[in-house]
């Protein structure tokens, strides 16, 4: 599991059981953006075959991704004038669950079908099955609504259309569990697809409310007439089952600075040392605002580590003049919730306790927190004007992504 922790020092596969699975991912990826703060959603990452290569605009219009795999349905007998070749695929949105490698965190993955497609094969030319005078009439003239090129309804065209004298490819969208049907016009004695290609489309979790690492999970869906995926009553695959094995990688950022000269800090009271002494009237707090700048874009809980003799306060002095106690007050900026869900939180830490979570509603880019450094009144009783010496202290700030 990767894990980011920043120091303040103060300081699918697809798979084909019947005979052998061939695998392939499909990858999404989450890296906040910093010209982007407020897209806070995964990258498809799975390389595009089939329709959205030859068509990429159409695509990247419809935001979906599509997929060729090297199933080959092929008819069982012949087809007769009157037959229909029906399509069908799950288009209903499905549901998986993701699973952290490391953490066994879950989440939940959504998935459609929303497009079909292939490359037909005939057992003879096109012209001479009907004799057409040209390969384009005869494929038209094959099915008694039109060539390939124009989807039966519920499907709808994508104008996706080759032809060879014995070949058609083609792509259908389709956006609900309905069959597709093209009926034949004139007999064809074998017929075969040779491919699957289909368009899908995903809906990913909050990527902020995830931890860094990998997410893994499955989908499995039936190929052939009965099947998730059907292509024809008459046209059986050499493979019956596909398996999407998801891959959801979160690249999470996790980074807080200091301002140069901001590791070391000089307690003093409000309006200075001197107005101390010039007024003879003890100061209600000694203290130092120190800000920093934190970019995130996912959970972290946080830690004070300080020179403590024990007790939730920081200790500060030397041997010769003695010794007090501070505290630091932590400020987050707005954006980021705290304990308790409250909006750009801001508490006292304790040496040695974490608290958290902190989470960013969306992504933080270098915005300023603030660190109060102070010695309440309750222990102020041992300075006083005149003292000679200085008084040290140290303390480390830990930003931990792990929660």
């Amino acid at each position: 599991m990767k894990r980011t922790t920043a120091w303040l020092g103060i300081l699918a596969a697809l798979a084909f059981p019947s005979v052998e699975a061939a695998n392939q991912e499909i990858r999404a990826l989450f890296q906040p953006d910093p010209s982007q703060p407020n897209k806070n959603v995964f990258v498809n990452k799975t390389p595009n075959s089939g329709y959205c290569v030859v068509a990429p605009a159409q695509c990247a219009e419809n935001k979906m991704f599509s997929i060729q795999i090297p199933v080959r349905f092929v008819s069982n007998r012949a087809i007769a004038p009157g037959d229909d070749v029906s399509l069908r695929v799950p288009a209903n949105w499905r549901r998986l669950t993701v699973t952290h490698q490391g953490s066994g965190e879950t989440e939940t993955v959504e998935v459609r079908i929303i497009g079909i497609g292939s490359k037909y094969g005939l057992s003879d030319t096109a012209v001479n099955l009907t004799g057409a005078p040209n390969p384009l009439e005869g494929h038209r003239k094959l099915w008694r609504n039109n060539s390939w090129v124009n989807a039966p309804a519920p499907c709808s065209s994508s104008s996706l259309g080759f032809l060879g004298p014995s070949t058609y490819t083609f792509f259908w969208r389709s956006w609900t569990e309905a069959t597709c049907t093209k009926v034949a016009a004139y007999r064809i004695p074998s017929m075969s697809f040779d491919a699957l290609d289909f368009a899908y489309e995903l809906r990913t979790p909050n990527p902020l409310g995830m931890s860094s690492g990998l997410y893994t999970g499955s989908l499995s869906y039936t190929l052939g007439p009965s099947g998730d995926f059907q292509m024809g009553a008459m046209m059986v695959p050499d493979d019956g089952n596909l398996t999407l094995d998801f891959v959801l990688d979160v690249q999470h950022t996790l980074k807080v600075e200091l301002p140069p000269g901001g590791n070391k800090i000089a307690l003093e009271p409000a309006g200075g040392w001197q107005h101390w002494i010039d007024s003879g009237r003890r100061p209600t707090e000694i203290f130092r605002d120190q800000p920093f700048f934190i970019s995130s874009s996912s959970r972290f809980k946080v830690m004070l580590q300080c020179s403590s003799l024990g007790g939730s306060d920081c200790d500060i002095g030397n041997n010769q003049v003695g010794f007090s106690k501070f505290q630091i007050r932590l400020t987050m900026p707005p954006g980021i919730k705290g304990p308790g869900g409250h909006d750009g939180w801001s508490g006292t830490l304790s040496h040695n306790m974490w608290i958290g979570p902190f989470e960013p509603g969306r992504y933080i880019d270098r915005k300023q927190g603030m660190l109060r450094f102070f010695i309440s009144p309750r222990f102020l009783d041992f300075l006083r004007p005149g003292m000679n010496g200085t008084l040290t202290g140290n303390a480390t700030i830990i930003f931990d992504s792990e929660v």
